[in-house]
């Protein structure tokens, strides 16, 4: 694994072979990262959200809940991508700069946007 400058990695989080942090990378606990995964600087992965159902509590004070994030195997994400707590990014991806991925990537897909959307797959 590389990890370049200012790059942060949960101890509590897997990151695969020859995987590579671009510089400011953010990745929380939680997250599994698989192999030959290049990400560009500023990419943030989450793996937690506050808990916001109580109205009577200010949300602050309601806690998170832990969720597990992934991505697999060969994947290109793009330079200041954010990847929302839960979302599993497939083989083999391509994510555009800037992408917010709120929902779930399939194998082979390149997406981009705010929220991701796929744009076509690499294996079409």
């Amino acid at each position: 694994m590389r990890v370049k400058s200012g790059a942060e990695i949960s101890p509590k989080s897997e990151v695969g072979n020859n995987s590579e942090l671009g510089t400011r990378c953010m990745i929380q606990s939680h997250c599994s990262i698989g192999s030959n995964v290049i990400m560009g600087p500023d990419v943030k992965i989450y793996s937690r959200n506050h808990r916001y159902s109580r109205l009577d509590t200010p949300i602050q004070y309601q806690g998170k809940k832990q969720y597990n994030t992934k991505v697999g195997n060969d994947v290109w994400i793009g330079a200041s991508v954010i990847v929302l707590a839960g979302v599993e990014v497939g083989d083999h991806v391509i994510i555009g700069a800037g992408s917010v991925v709120t929902k779930d990537v399939p194998d082979y897909a390149i997406v981009g946007g705010n929220p991701a959307k796929v744009i076509k797959y690499r294996n079409e």
